[in-house]
């Protein structure tokens, strides 16, 4: 089963009608207004050639056009309503355009539940209304939407949208126009879809997201997140964009508390929000970009360039200063630097231009006199097999008059290459005579130019690790979608700590291994089971009051005898009863104690956006101290499971062992995938913690369990 399965076909709306209308109505149409007014005046003057109805009950005319008083009078069925009237209007003209069949409302009008309770109760109606009618309403409080190859639909464009291949999703209405779309096109970077989302009344930003992936003019989508309602659906959506061939990149804002709940388990201190939405994006193949700048310049190389092959960079620098720079950077992303040799090295030896001696390194430096070689250079570079990708550093100016043939060597390269050439040039950009096109300028035209190395560089990488992620979700299919067993009926007490008696059947029913434990009632019981265990046991009391038994004392480990067993007992039970009182008191546990092995730790909390997450890392006492974790959202993959775990200390604790053999890492990631799949299941779990849980060759075994119902 695919993710498309799983979407059905009403999930990913079309949206043409609001993107390229052929006839649109603005309801409070007026060229005194900031919003409507401008919103015309772009449509027009950009280039819009469909029919264009104002309503206004006010006006007979404008912008020299027949003005209706309301939008049953239009004389056709539009196929977009934009709406610009004041709030308390809003409802019935979207109600009335859902009644007259229109598909689409773009609603500009603010003062919904951004601003107060009557505001969010017209909101809540909005939706009722676009719910009832089946309009796709866009906002309220939304700035505006924009196709370069259809309608430009917001007041805040300041000039004619180019064609490009880039969407943009952005909760900021503002930073959509004023901040993405204008820096952008100062750049020469183009989008084909801008976004202004708006309070999300009907259309949300993964809907949004879901239809722009399927447009064949879309190479990469940006989204700026403020928050996702309900995110589970969005990385369902990113997931199958990004496994279908479309890269997801996105900046996400905000750092919420940890969710009330979770105040008992090692994981609820561990985890936030934000570790939450990190391991999102990471399981979904959406790539997380630290500011609007990055977000541009990675864009603008998935829209530039087909995914490279691998990770093998080339690096040619008229600098070595820049190339070692450029060294250190490439290993910093995980890309790597192959020799350059063989043929191609001896050839590029040969070159009197490049006034190399001896050998040639990667990157390699070409120093100045190389650039009036590019093409030459680059015949030898691009021919070699052990690259995927290149990248050109030019350490000259970019505006004088030797610029000017670099510029045009470099478009010759670009447009020759049949692997992605990125250009980075660091030399001057401003000019004596500003008012002229510089040969930089002219490049931007074609490809991407690179200002600053860390840019450029994270731009490749970014490309690169689309590439893996594609493929990783290829090699794996949707986890919500696997097939998985069914899950056993479990009729679990609420809002308190489990005992072990009604924790174990629940672990065991999802093949979470635990340590042989009995639940005893009394010293004598306590001897016997020490005895039958035959060896050091650990002793402590089982009690739905007492999830953390060494607080209070409760905890005895190495009873190495019946004798000291009985003790063991007396002494824990003393000290619960001190802590908790005698009624609170269960059984004790005893327990084989589990010594040969290394410690790890699982824990699933719930969260204020995700359900829940699950944690993992290197376990026993040190679990809060050591800032060695992975979080993982449910529902996730075994392959998702394993990526957690190697991304840690775990995976190395366990693989080199001082003074013993490596002890396996699969079986540990079985348990964390049963782990997940447990947590995702049974809704009753509110939090879980198996710590330590001790990986020996045999295998994993969780030792301590602590798990809280809702």
């Amino acid at each position: 089963m695919t993710d498309a399965d799983t979407l059905p076909a009403g999930r990913v709306p079309d949206l043409t009608p609001l993107f390229d209308p052929d006839a649109v109505a603005v309801v409070g149409a007026s060229p005194d207004s900031f919003y409507s007014g401008n919103l015309v005046d772009n449509l027009l003057e950009y280039g819009f050639e469909g029919a264009l109805y104002p309503v206004n009950p006010n006006r007979e005319t404008v912008w020299g056009r027949e003005c209706y008083d309301a939008i049953d009078e239009v004389p056709e069925t539009v196929d977009l309503a934009v709406v610009s009237v004041p709030r308390e209007y809003v409802v019935d003209v979207v109600r009335s355009a859902g009644e007259r069949g229109v598909p689409a409302a773009l609603v500009l009008t603010a003062g919904f539940a951004e601003a107060d309770e009557t505001g969010a109760d017209l909101e809540r109606e909005l939706t009722h209304v676009a719910e009832e009618s089946g309009i796709r309403v866009a906002g309220p409080n939304c700035i505006g939407v924009m196709a370069s190859r259809g309608a430009t639909l917001t007041s805040t464009c300041s000039r004619e949208p180019e064609p490009g291949s880039i969407g943009l999703v952005s909760q900021s209405g503002a930073l959509a126009f004023t901040t993405f779309f204008e820096r952008a096109a100062d750049e020469d970077r183009h989008f084909s879809h801008v976004v202004s989302t708006g309070n999300e009344a009907d259309l949300t930003l993964t809907e949004y997201v879901a239809y722009l992936a399927e447009q064949d003019e879309v190479d990469v989508i940006c989204a700026y997140v403020e928050g996702i309602e309900a995110p589970e659906r969005f990385m369902q959506v990113a997931r199958r964009a990004v496994r279908d061939g479309t890269p997801v990149l996105t900046v996400k804002i905000g750092q919420s508390d940890l969710a009330e709940e979770a105040t008992l388990s090692h994981t609820g201190s561990l985890t936030g929000s934000d570790d939450a939405w990190d391991a999102a994006f990471d399981q979904s193949g959406v790539e997380r970009v630290p500011d609007i700048p990055d977000l541009l310049s990675r864009a603008s190389a998935h829209a530039a360039y087909d995914p490279p092959a691998g990770d093998r960079v080339c690096v040619a620098s008229t600098s070595g200063g820049l190339a070692s720079l450029l060294a250190d950077m490439a290993a910093e992303r995980d890309l790597k630097l192959p020799d350059i040799d063989g043929e191609t090295e001896r050839a590029l030896l040969e070159m009197d231009e490049l006034l190399t001696y001896g050998e040639l390194h990667n990157p390699a430096d070409i120093r100045g006199y190389g650039s009036e070689v590019l093409p030459e250079i680059a015949d030898v570079l691009l021919d070699d097999p052990a690259f995927d990708a290149y990248v050109f550093a030019i350490a000259l100016s970019a505006v004088d008059e030797r610029a000017e043939t670099i510029a045009e060597d470099l478009e010759t390269v670009v447009e020759r290459a049949d692997d992605p050439v990125y250009v980075l040039w660091t030399g001057r950009k401003q000019a004596d005579e500003p008012t002229a096109t510089q040969p930089y300028e002219r490049l931007r035209a074609a490809v991407p130019v690179y200002e600053d190395p860390s840019r450029c560089l994270d731009a490749v990488a970014s490309t690169t690790s689309f590439v893996d992620a594609r493929n990783r979700l290829r090699a794996y299919p949707d986890s919500a979608a696997q097939d998985e067993p069914a899950t056993p009926a479990f009729d679990l007490p609420s809002g308190r700590v489990l005992t072990w008696t009604e924790a174990a059947p629940l672990l065991d029913a999802f093949d979470v291994p635990t340590v042989p434990t009995r639940a005893v009632s009394g010293p004598e019981a306590a001897a016997a089971a020490a005895a039958d265990l035959d060896g050091p046991v650990a002793i402590k009391v089982d009690s739905p009051s007492l999830p953390h038994r060494t607080e209070a004392d409760a905890v005895e480990l190495g009873v190495d005898s019946p004798a000291a067993a009985r003790q063991a007992y007396e002494s824990v039970v003393e000290s619960a009863r001190e802590y908790v009182g005698d009624e609170a008191i269960e059984d004790a546990l005893v327990q084989p104690m589990v010594t040969a092995g290394t410690e790890a730790f699982v824990g699933a909390a719930p969260g204020e956006v995700f359900d829940s997450s699950v944690t993992v890392g290197p376990g026993g006492v040190a679990v809060e101290a050591l800032d060695e974790r992975a979080t993982l959202v449910p529902p996730f993959s075994r392959a998702d499971a394993r990526r957690a775990v190697e991304s840690t200390a775990l995976a190395t604790l366990l693989e080199d062992r001082r003074g013993g053999p490596s002890l396996p890492v699969e079986p540990f990631v079985d348990l964390v995938a049963n782990v997940g799949r447990l947590v995702d299941e049974v809704d009753a779990v509110a939090e879980l913690d198996l710590n330590p849980v001790v990986v020996t060759e045999d295998g994993p075994t969780a030792v301590d369990v602590l798990i809280r119902t809702e």
